[in-house]
């Protein structure tokens, strides 16, 4: 394998590992979310039901 070669395989390896990483926090940051608007949905529903069980 020439030099050039080798050079495109780290430079690619490189940035598969960075697109890796941005698709990971891209992930976890949707999950947040996810979670967050399951969590508010629940405490509404909660309180929905509070108020109209009286």
């Amino acid at each position: 394998m020439s030099d050039a070669d080798k050079d495109r395989k780290t430079r690619n390896r490189e940035i598969a590992e960075n697109e890796s990483a941005r698709q990971t926090t891209g992930d976890v940051r949707v999950s947040v979310w996810a979670i967050a608007v399951a969590v508010l949905i629940g405490l509404a529903a909660v309180g929905w039901v509070l108020l109209h069980n009286s």
